[in-house]
């Protein structure tokens, strides 16, 4: 077979590269949100992206998208089926129960890393997607409900999201008040059996609460006269909702209460909560969570109290690339290219680099390899994101010197002495320099 009959191999559709001109973006949004875990009182855990599928099927729900359609599911060499996990919380609760996290004591955690959903890719939504998110264990009052999301909203702040994006909120109560408003919808739904669409009455039977977030404009005006789950709180539920929106409405936190709001995974109970924006369009959530009291015990645990939510690393790079919102200087590149004037004067080039990495730690620096002619050599560094350039030749090395080029503007270049350097070099690249 020719080399030109070999097939390329390209990335799977809907998983992609994260390419050098993008990482920077992500590594801002990330150590924004680092520092952020920090100032909160949460600490990281990482967890393999390989579990076992019973995992996902006991806490997301059998009867689920996310298990029947959207799994990436295997079996091993041992004949175990395994998953690729579609979202972070499940893991999270098994890393915790397996280690004694749980055991007598609260624990704030984050994770950060990629899941796997098959489904059809399109923009803000892929198959490979990375998320971010916190969990709260041990806590059963409402203060923690409100301390996740004033969380998330500081990390709105101080992106500069803030006024792009909306708080919406519902509750779903205890498990026994949504199984008697279970009953009270599919009584409802029975009575407009006509109006439902497929996917809807499929639901019907396996997860009727899922149909109040169906996006069919033929079911709208059906769903927002439906019974709402607001309505049938159980008294404890409603206590804690009511509190919990004061505690927001206290740290001046705006809200919208939206009864449709129900979430994807069976786990939920009591505060659901979503971030929305209309800056993308239609695929407009950019945070989600809620409460999962029931899960730990559901995987085997004592009964446990929890709250936390989950954010799409692409999607919120995306909104922040739609407002313009992140700073230049989060773009990387370097800010001094070094560059000896020919070969002969390369060792020298690469001891001046390695000694202002040294003296400099915060100084990006890049340093010229490949040869050239020197023409060729100050293309490249031209090319570079560089401020400024350092030349090295032969009057240089034997005056102790080196020559600043400045490459953005027109200032003449100048001779400055090796041991003068690493502090000019720091006045020149201070902010308002």
């Amino acid at each position: 077979m020719s080399k030109s009959a070999v097939k390329k191999i390209q990335a799977i559709r809907g998983m992609n590269d994260l390419l050098p001109s993008d990482s920077p973006r992500w590594q801002f949004f990330e150590a924004k949100v680092r520092q952020l875990m920090l100032r909160y009182g949460f600490n990281e855990i990482r967890t393999p992206i390989v579990e076992q599928t019973a995992l996902f099927a006991r806490s997301i729900g059998e009867v689920t998208d996310i298990v029947e359609k959207e799994m990436y599911t295997f079996d091993d060499r041992n004949s175990e089926s395994l998953t690729l996990r579609p979202e972070g919380t499940a893991s999270c609760v098994r890393a915790a129960m397996e280690h004694g996290l749980l055991y007598n004591q609260t624990q704030r955690l984050w994770y950060q890393g990629p899941m796997f959903r098959y489904e059809r890719p399109q923009k803000g939504r892929y198959r490979q997607f990375h998320q971010i998110g916190v969990e709260a264990f041990g806590f059963d009052g409402p203060d923690i409900d409100a301390e996740v999301i004033l969380l998330s909203a500081r990390l709105w702040k101080e992106l500069g999201l803030m006024e792009h994006v909306t708080l919406e909120l519902n509750s779903l109560g205890s498990s026994e008040a949504r199984a008697a408003y279970r009953d009270t919808l599919v009584a409802y739904f029975e009575q407009h059996h006509d109006v439902l669409d497929e996917d809807s009455k499929r639901r019907l039977t396996s997860n009727p609460l899922r149909i109040l977030d169906s996006k069919n404009p033929a079911m709208a005006e059906m769903l927002d006269a439906a019974p709402q789950l607001m309505d049938h709180l159980d008294v404890e539920s409603r206590e804690h909702f009511e509190q919990l929106t004061k505690m927001l409405e206290a740290a001046g936190i705006d809200y919208v209460i939206n009864p449709r709001l129900v979430r994807g995974l069976d786990y939920y109970c009591r505060t659901v909560f979503e971030w929305t924006t209309t800056a993308l369009g239609s695929q407009g959530t950019v945070c989600a969570g809620g409460r999962y009291d029931g899960l730990v015990e559901q995987l085997g645990g004592k009964p446990t109290p929890a709250v936390g939510f989950a954010m799409g690393i692409e999607r919120l790079i995306l909104l922040l690339d739609t407002l313009e919102l992140i700073p230049q200087g989060a773009l990387g590149g370097c800010d001094v290219y070094v560059l000896p004037m020919d070969d002969n004067a390369t060792t020298a080039a690469i001891t001046l680099a390695e000694n202002l990495r040294g003296e400099l730690p915060e100084l990006q620096l890049q340093l010229h390899c490949g040869g050239g002619s020197f023409k060729s050599r100050i293309k490249k560094a031209d090319k570079s994101t560089a401020s400024m350039a350092i030349l090295l030749g032969e009057d240089e090395i034997a005056q102790q010197s080196a020559t600043l080029k400045f490459l953005r503007d027109d200032r003449e270049q100048q001779r400055v002495p090796l041991a003068q350097l690493g502090s000019t070099l720091r006045e020149l690249l201070a902010p308002g320099a």
